[in-house]
Parts: C-alpha cells; sequence; structure tokens
C-alpha cells in the first residue's frame, strides 16, 4: 500500500516564494531560484506545484532532470525541457527563432535539417539560443523552465544555466532548479549566483514534529490526533522530518498490517517500537522480500543500472523474454518501486533515487560486486556496439565489481567521443574519471586527451600544465608521435587566442617530438600553426618574408588534401587568402574559392560560411558594397554558426559606418556587442567596439569615441591587430572633422609604424589612402608616393580609391592641369558616392587647394559640404567651410534656426547657436586660441561668447563651465 501525501505540508514560505517569483516574472523580471535539500526533503513536490501553478497563469513551462545514473550526459536535463514542451507542438515557428534552429537541434534532434548537423561552436552559443527561444515562449505571459536534480547534471548544462540565470533579469523567464548540497560544479555556480545576487537560493530543512504530525495525517486522510502517538514518535525518530522517508516508512507500517483503520480510527496492531525496521534500506528490503522471485530479480538488476535505465539494457541484462519482461514492470510499477520516465518511452525510473540505492545496499558486497560484473559482462557481449552512455554504463557497473583498469578503458572511450563531438566539459570529466582509474601505462594517453579537451573547453591554462607534466616518451616513437599530434592540436587552439608564446612553445615542442621528417599530415598541420605564427606580434622566431611564408603555407594546403586532412587543408586555403592580399583581392579570393570548394565536398558547414564570409568581406572592401557579406551571415546564421554571425555583423557594422547609416550601425553593434560579451567573443566583441567608436568619430562626436575607445581597451584592443584601425580609420579621421590635420597626421604616422613592426592585413588603416591625401596637401608627397599607394592592393579598395583620386586632382591642379583635376575630381564623385562624410570631406579638402591653383569649383564644394556638415551636427567643419567661404568672398548660408540643436536649458537661459558651438568644446577644455582656431573666429569673439556663456549658465568660472559642458555631453550622449 502507498502512503503518499495530496498536499505539500510545511512549505508555505517556499510556495510564497514561488509564487512571488511567478509574479515577478508577469512583469518581465526574470528570476532564478534555487531549492537545495537532501533528498527525498520535498524539491520535486515544490516544482511540481510551481508547474501547476505556471499552467494557471497560462506560462509555457518546460520541465527536465538530470540523469542520477552517474553517466555524463551532455545537455540531458535542457533536452528533455524542451521535449516537454515540444513533442507535441513541433518546431516554433517565431521568426526571431529562425537562425537559432541549428543551435537548437543539439537538444532537440528533430529539428535538425538535413544531413550536416550544423552545432554551434561553443556551450555558450547554444545557451544565447536557449535564452532566445525561452524568451519568445515567455512573450505574452511568462515563462518557466524547471530543471531538477543539478547536483547529478553535466558541466555542460551547469554552464548553460549559469549562462541563462546572468542574463535573465529584465526578461519574462523564471528558472527554477533543485540540487542537493553535495560538492560540485552545480553547487559552485548556485552559491556564486547567490553571492552575485542573480539567483536566490533556498535551502529546505527538515520538517518539525508538529509539521511531520500533519503530513502522517494527510497520508492518512486523518486528523494527527487520530493516530496513536507511538507511531507519530517512531516515525519521527527514523524519518528525521524527511518528508520522503516518512512516508515509505508508514507504507511499510501499513503493508505489514501493522498499522491499521479500525472502527475507532488508526490503531497499531503491535508496539512500533520493536517491530519498524531500523532504516531505510531494511524497509525496502522488507517490500522487496513480499514480490514473486522474477520481479524482485528484475528490480535488483535495474537498482544495479542505476536510478533510471533503458529497458532494452534492462532485457540484455535479465535475458527475459519481451512479454516477461513487461509484465513484470507491470508489477513493480504497481509495488510503487518504479514508473515510467516522461523523458524517453524505453525508459523507467525508480520512484526515488533513495529506493535504488536501498535495494543495493540490502546485498552483501560480494553479491553486489557479482551482479554488477553479470551485468557488464552482458551488455559487452551483447553484440550491440557501445555509444557513449552504454561504455559510461559498463565503466560503472566494472568499477562496482572492482575492476579498476576496465572501467578506465570505457570512460577514457567515451570520453574521448564527447571531445571528438565538442562536449568538452563532459570529455574533462570522463577523462578525469579514466585517469584516476587508468593503469600506470596508460594514464599518459589518457592525460594527453584530457588537456586537449580542456583546451578547447576554454581552460588552456590547464590544459599547458598538464601537458608540461606529461613524463617524456621516446623520440620517434608511437607514443612520441601522438604525443606531438596532441602538442599541435594545443598549439592551434593557442594561436586562435592569440596566445603567442605559448602557440610557439607547442610547436616547439611538436616539432621535437616528431623529428626533423614528421609524416606529411603532421608537418602539413604544423606548417599551419607556423604561418599563423608568423603573423602575431612577438613570436621569437626569426623573421620570415611573406613569400617564404606563403610558399610553406601552400604546401601545407596541397599536402593536407593529398593526404585526406580536409580540416587543415582548409585551415591552409584561409591563411593563404590572407597572405594573398598583398598580391591583390583576386589572388585572396582564389585562395577562398577554394576553401569553398573543399569546404562543400567534405561536407565540412563550418568551413563552408567561413570561407563564404570572408568572400563577402572582400567584396564590401573592394566595392563598399555590403550584399554578399549579408548572403554570407543568412548562410551563417541557417546554419546556426553563432560565433560567425556575430564575426559577419561586425563587418556589416564597420560598412554601415562607413557609409553613413548611423542607425543601422548603432542597432547592429548595440545587439551584437552585448551577445559578444555575455558569449566571451573577444575577437567579435573588439571589433564591433571598434566600430563603435569609429561610428562616434566619423560623426564628429569625440567624447563618445574615447569612451568607446576605453571600452576596446578595457578588452585587450591595444595588443590585438586591430590598432592600426584605431589609430588611422576611427582616430585620424575623427581628427579631421576636428579640422586638426596635425593630430590626424600623427595618427596615421602611429598607424604606420605600427604596421612597419607587425604584418598587417587591415587594409584601410589609411595607409593606402588617407595618409597619402594628407601628405600631398601638405605639400609632402609627389606623384611617386600616390602612384606607389595607388599599385599596392590596398589602394584598390574603394574606401582608400576615393582619397587617391582626390590626392591626384590635387596634385594636377598645382600642376597647372586644369582639365586633367576636373576628370579626376569626377572620379573622386564615382567613387566616393557610397561614402557621404568621406565625400563631403574630400569636398572639404580639395576646397583650399582648388582656390589656390585656379581649378575645379570649390566654392561650390564648400557649400555642399557645410551643409552636409551643418545638417550633421559636426560644427568645426561647417564653421572652417564658412570661414573659407568668406575669404572666398562668396555669401554664406545662415542658418539661423540652429536652436534645434542646443538643450532645452541652455535654450531657456538665451545661449544662442554660436555660443552653443564654443559650449560644446569646453568638455575638452581648450584655449580661446584653440576654440578660435576651430571655429575660424576670432580669439577676441571668443572670449565675448565665454563671458556670455558664464552670465547666462550661472558658473562661477572657467573651470566650473567646462565641467557643466562635461555634464551636458554625458546627459545628451
Amino acid at each position: 500500500m502507498r502512503a503518499t501525501s495530496p498536499v505539500i505540508v510545511g512549505r508555505h514560505d517556499e510556495i510564497g516564494l514561488l509564487s512571488g517569483a511567478l509574479d515577478s516574472v508577469q512583469r518581465r523580471s526574470g528570476r532564478a531560484l534555487f531549492l537545495l535539500g537532501e533528498a527525498g526533503i520535498g524539491k520535486s513536490r515544490l516544482v511540481g506545484e510551481c508547474a501547476y501553478r505556471a499552467y494557471e497563469l497560462g506560462m509555457p513551462v518546460l520541465r527536465g532532470r538530470a540523469t542520477s545514473t552517474g553517466l555524463v550526459v551532455p545537455f540531458r536535463p535542457l533536452a528533455e525541457a524542451l521535449a516537454s514542451r515540444f513533442r507535441a507542438a513541433g518546431t516554433p515557428d517565431d521568426p526571431e527563432l529562425t537562425p537559432y534552429h541549428p543551435a537548437l537541434a543539439r537538444l532537440v534532434p528533430e529539428w535538425r535539417k538535413g544531413s550536416a548537423p550544423g552545432y554551434p561552436e561553443t556551450v555558450v552559443e547554444l545557451a544565447e539560443a536557449l535564452l532566445r527561444l525561452l524568451s519568445v515562449l515567455g512573450r505574452e505571459a511568462g515563462c518557466a523552465i524547471l530543471l531538477e536534480d543539478l547536483h547529478d547534471c553535466d558541466t555542460e548544462t551547469v554552464a548553460v544555466v549559469e549562462y541563462v540565470i546572468d542574463n535573465l533579469a529584465e526578461l519574462p523567464i523564471l528558472l527554477l532548479g533543485t540540487l542537493r548540497p553535495e560538492p560540485g560544479a552545480a553547487l559552485d555556480l548556485v552559491r556564486s549566483a547567490e553571492r552575485r545576487h542573480v539567483a536566490a537560493v533556498r535551502e529546505l530543512g527538515p520538517l518539525g514534529e508538529a509539521q511531520a504530525r500533519a503530513l502522517t495525517g494527510a497520508c492518512l486522510e486523518a486528523r494527527p490526533e487520530e493516530i496513536p502517538d507511538a507511531v507519530h514518535r517512531r516515525l519521527a525518530e527514523r524519518a528525521a522530518g524527511n518528508p520522503y522517508l516518512l512516508e515509505v516508512l508508514l507504507a511499510d507500517l501499513l503493508d505489514t498490517g501493522r498499522l491499521c483503520r479500525t472502527d475507532g480510527g488508526w490503531a497499531a496492531t503491535e508496539q512500533p517500537e520493536g517491530s519498524v525496521p531500523s532504516d531505510i534500506v531494511r524497509s525496502w528490503a522488507r517490500r522487496l522480500e513480499r514480490l514473486d522471485e522474477p520481479v524482485r530479480e528484475l528490480l535488483l538488476a535495474s537498482a544495479t543500472l542505476g536510478s533510471q535505465f533503458s529497458v532494452t539494457v534492462l532485457q540484455t541484462v535479465t535475458r527475459f523474454e519481451g512479454r516477461a519482461l513487461f509484465s513484470h514492470l507491470r508489477s513493480a510499477v504497481e509495488a510503487g518501486f518504479i514508473a515510467p520516465d516522461g523523458a524517453a518511452p524505453d525508459r523507467y525510473a525508480f520512484r526515488h533515487s533513495l529506493t535504488a540505492e536501498a535495494l543495493i545496499s540490502s546485498l552483501a558486497p560480494a553479491e553486489r560486486a557479482s551482479l554488477a560484473r553479470r551485468a557488464a559482462a552482458a551488455i559487452e557481449d551483447s553484440g550491440q556496439p557501445l555509444d557513449e552512455d552504454g561504455r559510461q554504463l559498463v565503466a560503472s557497473l566494472q568499477l562496482a565489481a572492482g575492476n579498476r583498469a576496465a572501467a578506465a578503458r570505457q570512460f577514457a572511450e567515451a570520453g574521448r567521443r564527447m571531445l571528438a563531438s565538442g562536449a568538452y566539459g563532459s570529455a574533462v570529466v570522463l577523462l578525469e574519471r579514466a585517469q584516476s582509474l587508468a593503469a600506470e601505462g596508460d594514464r599518459s594517453a589518457v592525460a594527453e586527451s584530457l588537456a586537449l579537451a580542456r583546451a578547447k573547453g576554454g581552460d588552456l591554462d590547464g590544459a599547458l600544465t598538464l601537458a608540461d607534466a606529461l613524463p617524456p616518451v621516446p623520440a620517434r616513437s608511437e607514443a612520441a608521435a601522438r604525443r606531438g599530434e596532441a602538442h599541435i592540436e594545443l598549439a592551434w587552439v593557442a594561436v586562435m587566442t592569440e596566445r603567442t608564446a605559448d602557440a610557439t612553445r607547442q610547436a616547439d615542442a611538436a616539432r621535437a617530438l616528431l623529428g626533423p621528417d614528421p609524416l606529411a599530415g603532421r608537418r602539413a598541420a604544423l606548417a599551419v600553426v607556423d604561418g599563423h605564427l608568423a603573423l602575431l606580434p612577438g613570436n621569437g622566431r626569426a623573421p620570415r618574408g611573406p613569400a617564404e611564408t606563403e610558399r610553406a603555407v601552400r604546401e601545407a594546403a596541397e599536402t593536407a588534401e593529398a593526404e585526406g586532412l580536409p580540416v587543415v587543408a582548409c585551415q591552409a586555403w584561409q591563411l593563404l587568402a590572407l597572405l594573398r592580399r598583398e598580391q591583390g583581392f583576386d589572388a585572396a579570393d582564389g585562395a577562398l574559392e577554394r576553401m569553398l570548394s573543399l569546404s562543400t565536398e567534405h561536407a565540412l558547414p563550418i568551413w563552408r560560411v567561413e570561407a563564404l564570409v570572408r568572400l563577402g568581406a572582400n567584396a564590401f572592401m573592394r566595392t563598399g558594397d555590403a550584399s554578399r557579406l549579408l548572403s554570407a551571415r543568412a548562410a551563417a546564421a541557417e546554419l546556426g554558426a553563432l560565433m560567425l554571425t556575430r564575426t559577419v555583423d561586425g563587418l556589416l557594422a564597420m560598412n554601415a559606418v562607413l557609409c553613413a547609416r548611423w542607425e543601422e550601425a548603432q542597432e547592429i553593434i548595440d545587439r551584437s556587442a552585448r551577445a559578444s560579451a555575455r558569449v566571451g567573443d573577444l575577437s567579435a566583441h573588439r571589433y564591433l567596439l571598434l566600430a563603435g567608436a569609429t561610428l562616434a568619430a566619423h560623426r564628429g562626436r569625440r567624447r563618445e569615441m574615447d569612451r568607446a575607445l576605453a571600452a576596446f581597451r578595457r578588452a585587450g584592443g591595444e595588443q590585438s591587430l586591430l590598432v592600426p584601425l584605431r589609430s588611422g580609420l576611427c582616430r585620424a579621421f575623427g581628427a579631421l572633422l576636428e579640422e586638426d590635420r596635425e593630430r590626424a597626421a600623427a595618427e596615421l604616422d602611429e598607424a604606420l609604424a605600427w604596421e612597419a613592426d607587425h604584418p598587417s592585413y587591415y587594409y584601410l588603416s589609411g595607409r593606402y589612402g588617407l595618409r597619402p591625401l594628407l601628405r600631398v596637401l601638405a605639400g609632402e608627397a609627389d606623384r611617386a608616393e600616390l602612384e606607389a599607394a595607388r599599385s599596392a592592393p590596398g589602394g584598390t579598395l574603394a574606401w582608400n580609391r576615393q582619397f587617391l583620386e582626390l590626392g591626384g586632382a590635387v596634385l594636377l591642379g598645382r600642376a597647372g592641369d586644369a582639365a586633367g583635376a576636373a576628370s579626376m575630381m569626377a572620379s573622386f564623385e564615382v567613387s566616393a558616392a557610397p561614402f557621404p562624410v568621406a565625400r563631403h570631406l574630400g569636398l572639404r579638402l580639395a576646397a583650399d587647394p582648388a582656390r589656390a591653383d585656379g581649378w575645379g569649383e570649390p566654392v561650390a564644394w564648400l557649400r555642399t559640404a557645410e551643409e552636409f556638415f551643418y545638417g550633421a551636427g559636426v560644427q568645426p567643419v561647417a564653421s572652417a567651410c564658412r570661414a573659407a567661404l568668406r575669404q572666398a568672398g562668396a555669401s554664406v548660408t545662415q542658418h539661423r534656426g540652429g536652436w534645434d540643436r542646443i538643450p532645452s536649458p541652455l535654450r531657456s537661459s538665451g545661449v544662442t547657436p554660436r555660443e552653443y558651438e564654443v559650449f560644446v568644446l569646453l568638455p575638452e577644455r581648450p584655449g580661446n586660441q584653440q576654440i578660435a582656431r576651430r571655429l575660424s573666429i576670432s580669439p577676441r569673439t571668443v572670449e565675448k561668447h565665454m563671458a556670455s556663456l558664464l552670465s547666462k549658465t550661472g558658473r562661477a568660472d572657467r573651470a566650473a563651465l567646462c565641467e557643466f559642458a562635461a555634464e551636458c555631453a554625458v546627459d545628451s550622449a
């Protein structure tokens, strides 16, 4: 007989906490809540109550549980949670989720399209996809995801849960998790989240005496006082306030007839003091004895397999015929031992994990070991191939049987398979188990695999420490070859994270192990690593010319193709595309087309999209047209390659900046910069931050640019290959919009000096366009210097070509060739059409030499530029254009309506547009001479405006006025 309470007893405060969390979620205030307590304390019942209340509120509910079998199953509770919602509903059709379907297909295989898996590259990518899914589900009424037994879950799930709780503050999501207070990654996460105030933790303690009495009464559908006090006392002693144990012990009393209902209520037929089982193990053993022998055998075999088990595996172990097997399963279900597992039709689970533990504990140690040995042998001898779960199960059984070496081999193989599938965290867990169990001679091989798992999982420092501790192996032996390959892979991970010194050390270690003449495939992989190292600053290698590097990488690409190593070949062709930019972008595109062909032929979807992205980037730089880049982004999104998608977003943002599509650029940067920061995609994050700084610079917003560059610096941008773009494309261009050519030239010189010491393949830094133009304007460059820039591959790019044509026009006009200069200006107008800010800045820059040398239409150019920059709010250039028009004797348009740009408090104080032009410069604390130069007015006029501003704003002195201007600039930003 069962004794289960129909109501929750003694958890009023916890239920109130859940209700409050659900209310918050309906108000779009996300909550994370964890219930912590020992087995049987009542966590699952509270989760069930939460689910019921969420359903009543119309919330979608997703519910999953980690496996308690001891198996490492990546994402099991998440997969079960999604299945609980979408098993019947199918793939969600909201357009916002379309880019995330490939990533989510890792949890729901039915959502995959075609044969290519399209898995996300990192666990964090999957976490972002899950967060978007939950946000969409909760759009109307909120959403609840309930995850139980997190103490048993894999490290990948822990990483996903951590990501979700860190980012749900303003989303309509409740994440409720349960776990036992057992040391491990899940408990560490929960305690850390509690300290960071991103999650609430409620520890469930035992029921008090009154609550235990109330629970007993609820189980028996009687008032507590109707039950003998001796029963209450004995249950309190044995259950110690644990609701589950109390129900089990009470069921034992009912089953044995020692507690029964009489006409006068409930009575104990025997004194419970001496007859109640001494502990939970004896209670379950007693109930087991009352079952038929086949059912007992089935339950003991099931318990050996864990608290959850597969019917297929159980049949293999017990060898029961199908009809008999299901008959015995029904008997076990009716006896209250097990129940069908809702996660899959083939699976059953014990009613509580303590049940399986109690049944196994009821056996003598030798009997337990014998049962585990027979089960392991039955599974291994079944003739069925073992997947990762099967190998872990066999390993656990071998360990229970006392065979540590056999267990180590199975754990190691399961870990290597996890590593190959990209489940790096689970691979680390399994390989660490294997390493602790392996015999002395097998530990090195396991440690090598473990080092790779740690490196690819993001713990490169831990991986390198482990690799350094490996014992030496004989040179040129099979073990040395295997160790060398591990060092090559570690070197590749270090290269991709720009850990130059570590990559160099690992490559050198591989070379020492493999000897001077390694096998062709290994030699090719090393050459690709060396090629990347040649591009990184501080590589500690003797300088190698581009031609030598390209020759080595080309040979590696051909070797990798011949040896059947398509991934290494794609890595090589990708690097060749970068190196061949020096020969021209046609050559670079040729390498990328070969990479595209290889990746398509060998079904390598990630590498195919990598090729498409780089082809799109080259097209954008050559023409200014981003259409091919948009197609590449669509391909990346369809695949679910979210890291590549963010890389493309950075390029699209920069394209929008250069083309003056400000709102589009800002929307991309805001969206993708936050996402890249959340997932730790440092390369994309830096580029997006630089795009944000460049956006501010190209709008003439110096303070915004400085703030964005400070964020870029904090993200490690000053140690990256983006330094020339920071100086040339961002700061130098911004200086020109402040009419500070001297500072612009210094920034461009700084970029050139950096490129002289480091290989650089960013061609928009000014070296091939803006810098030659400024040198022409300053009389420092001749036609030969301009032609050298024009003939370089970088000079063919659309952004650079406009400046070179402008410089050519100035030189022709200076030489007296007015017709040639006019023709070159016409070419400039065509080239500059996609870039409005650069075009109008070019007109302003060309006007002065054109007026001095008597060619072109300088007055018309100045009027056009002045109107554009006045409308864009770039006052220094607009003022300079007006000053130049006055010097040319031309009439100047008066923008008396400039009041709309003045903030309301200043406008109401009577600040005029001309005074406001001075005011916006004050945060930089310039002197009067600097202000006069930038606004093309006299220092005396500046003094008059300053005095007026002090009077109208009520500031005591110039310093206070500058501080006030800085505050206003922050507020308006």
